[in-house]
């Protein structure tokens, strides 16, 4: 079997390696080169801490263990860390970490209430602000180092035969026989199977091959799309554990860095003049960084980086064949670092096998066909803790 995999970031790169492993023909395709899309800025928090939707939790627990399975085979530097998760509330949010807390222990989902003085010890170098009411811990979470973990899966998607290839892919033809996939120099790359794993230009590309998913495309400020991380590069963090509270997000990075994200900030962030190293946003992130600190000491020192997030329109996975007879297989998800290694693996076995893997049923692009856009579309913009 030929498949053309369309998109090198996360998703289609696990796509790619476990249809290799399958032992199908695999050809990945990028426009950019692997991870340069959302896959480059991303907190990569792996959880299933805020899916409201029954199944889409599911498929997200689905993902995090899946995550634990594979970095036992998976060669290269270490990328996964189960380091578990912290949130912390104040007054104004204590309420609703108490009842996330409940509604995530009745799904069977570990979460427990801690003390202030647990949660210094598994946070490791961070002082718990004294406005802090209650603190909650969820020991199967973790995150991973994105950078390592693409490089990984690339690495070992080529070592199992993936062939890689530069293209801007300009049109997509869905036939009885194949697929054909046009792009931008006037070659055409044919195969059985083509997977559409193109995060944030989903919809254009689908559109093109007469697919219908509707995403969030909006990048102007204080777009649902657009995200701010900082990545603190100065001082160093003893940090154990991802960590949430009401000002500031924290998880750690390589060399004892932290990458830092403050959610309601990011309606002030224009794309078109990201914000400036000296800016108000800038100082404002390494304030609340410093008051964390267990020490006072030097201004921190903090890069700043703009990303988009990749949303379907409904906050939803979208996988699966475009209909029952399509040779197109639509990959495309906000929860994309907790879900590639089980996406990676779920829709490799359907295209391999033509059998249908019970997780993915709810997630269909077939579910958009013939209704209208404002029926399916969510606000979809992080704003509070436990939000991404």
């Amino acid at each position: 079997m030929r498949v053309v995999v369309i998109g090198a970031g996360v998703l289609g790169v696990s796509a790619a390696r476990h249809l290799s492993v399958a032992g199908a023909d695999v050809l990945l395709l990028d426009h950019r080169g692997a991870g340069t899309g959302t896959s480059a800025t991303t907190f990569a928090w792996v959880n299933s801490n805020r899916k409201h939707d029954v199944d889409y939790h599911r498929l997200n627990v689905a993902g995090m263990e899946e995550h634990a399975r594979l970095a036992a085979r998976l060669p290269g530097p270490r990328s996964y860390v189960p380091s578990g998760a912290l949130r912390w509330a104040d007054g104004a949010g204590e309420e609703r970490l108490v009842a996330d807390v409940e509604r995530l222990r009745s799904l069977g989902y570990p979460a427990r209430p801690v003390t202030r003085e647990e949660a210094g010890r598994i946070a490791g170098d961070l002082r718990i602000p004294a406005t802090v009411r209650a603190v909650a811990h969820f020991p199967t979470e973790g995150y991973v180092l994105p950078d390592v973990f693409l490089a990984n899966l690339l690495a070992d998607a080529e070592r199992h035969g993936t062939r890689c290839a530069r293209g801007e892919v300009v049109g997509i033809e869905d036939r009885p026989g194949g697929v054909s996939v046009a792009l931008a120099g006037g070659e055409a790359v044919r195969g059985d199977v083509a997977v559409l794993a193109a995060g944030r230009w989903t919809e254009r590309l689908a559109a093109r091959a007469g697919i219908e998913v509707p995403m969030v495309t909006d990048t102007a400020r204080g777009s649902q799309t657009v995200g701010l991380l900082g990545y603190v590069r100065s001082p160093a963090l003893g940090l154990r554990c991802v960590v949430h509270g009401p000002g500031l997000n924290l998880r750690p990075a390589a060399g004892g860095h932290t990458v830092v994200q403050a959610l309601d900030l990011n309606a002030d962030v224009d794309p078109a003049a990201p914000p400036a190293p000296e800016g108000e946003i800038a100082a404002t992130l390494a304030r609340r960084f410093r008051a964390l600190l267990p020490e006072p000491g030097p201004a921190p020192r903090i890069d700043l980086r703009v990303g988009f997030r990749s949303l379907p329109a409904d906050g939803l996975t979208v996988a699966g064949p475009a209909s029952a007879r399509s040779r197109v297989y639509c990959l495309v998800s906000h929860s994309g670092i907790t879900l590639a290694p089980a996406l990676g693996r779920l829709a490799a076995a359907e295209i391999t096998t033509g059998q249908e893997q019970e997780l993915l049923r709810p997630f269909r692009p077939t579910r958009f066909a013939g209704v209208r856009r404002r029926d399916v579309d969510v606000d979809q913009r992080a704003t509070a803790p436990g939000d991404q």
